[in-house]
Order: C-alpha cells, then sequence, then structure tokens
C-alpha cells in the first residue's frame, strides 16, 4: 500500500475586505477616557500628597513631577484617541477577527473550531454605556486569545450564542 502526499500550493488566499469590519461603539471611546482619567487623578492626588506632606523633599523637582504627569496624560489620551479608529471586528460564517492598532497594527482571527469557550464581561464603566467585552478563549492558552472591547452587550451576546451555535454544529 501506497500513501499518497500532496502539499499543494496555494495561489489564491481568501481576503478580509476592509469595509466588511465593524468598528466598535463610539461610546467606548467616552469609557477609555473615563479610565485614563481615573488613573491619572490617582496619580495627581499621590503627587499632591507627597508635594505638601513634603515626603521626600522633592520641593526642587514638583514642578518637572507635575510637568511629566501633565504631559504623559495628555500623550495617552492622545494615542488611545487616534487609534480608536482602527478598533473594528468581524463575524463570518467561519471565524471571527479583531483589528487595532495605531502604530503597531494587529489583525487577529480565530476560527470557530479552535475556540474553547467565550465570556463576556462588563467593567464599571462600560456597564454604565451599556458595552461589553466579547473574550475568545482557544486551548492550551489560560489567557484570551482574541478580545472585543467596547461592542454593546445586546451584539456580544448575541455573537457568543452565533458562535456556540457554530460550535455544536
Amino acid at each position: 500500500m501506497i500513501n499518497s502526499f500532496d502539499n499543494l500550493t496555494v495561489i489564491q488566499f481568501p481576503e478580509i475586505q476592509k469595509d466588511d469590519f465593524i468598528p466598535v461603539q463610539k461610546k467606548y471611546l467616552q469609557v477609555i477616557l473615563l479610565n485614563i482619567t481615573l488613573i491619572f487623578t490617582v496619580f495627581l492626588i499621590a503627587t499632591i500628597i507627597v508635594d505638601f506632606t513634603n515626603l521626600w523633599n522633592l520641593k526642587n523637582f514638583i514642578f518637572w513631577i507635575y510637568t511629566v504627569l501633565l504631559v504623559f496624560f495628555g500623550g495617552v489620551t492622545i494615542v488611545y484617541f487616534l487609534g480608536f479608529k482602527t478598533r473594528m471586528y468581524l463575524v463570518r460564517d467561519k471565524d471571527i477577527s479583531y483589528r487595532s492598532g495605531l502604530f503597531f497594527k494587529k489583525l487577529t482571527t480565530v476560527p470557530f473550531n479552535r475556540i474553547q469557550h467565550l465570556e463576556i464581561d462588563q467593567g464599571p464603566f462600560s456597564k454604565l454605556f451599556q458595552l461589553a467585552s466579547l473574550s475568545v478563549f482557544t486551548a492550551g492558552d489560560s489567557s484570551d486569545d482574541l478580545k472585543i472591547a467596547g461592542i454593546s452587550l445586546v451584539d456580544a451576546e448575541k455573537i457568543k450564542e452565533f458562535i456556540s451555535q457554530k460550535i455544536d454544529e
């Protein structure tokens, strides 16, 4: 008995059309900005406490500490704001894709037959805006392989149900 092994060259690739991707909810930008503002506020309060208690005798450097803190806050806000437009997802018949990145572009596609389980999460600010994150997990890793943050809770539940039905087929 002779085993036949074929390894054909692929000359045509399936295309993911740029126009097919769905942007995440615009309200999610407000969630991102609230999170950044909360973190900045904590650092600002800590800096003010250090300044007024003269804890480490930083009087000579306090202006520069405030300046760095403000520039860092502004820079992070601008990067997240500009990068927000690149956050998009696509659900097809056999896979799910997520695209993001301002400086470092990233496209992740997970076929349904590799998915172990799905999770829907809501943080406090996301809950306020009726938004959710859909996490897709595959075998062999404890972290999520694909996470789409900033979609409506209703859409996240629909996508989860759709993928679950596809997996069960």
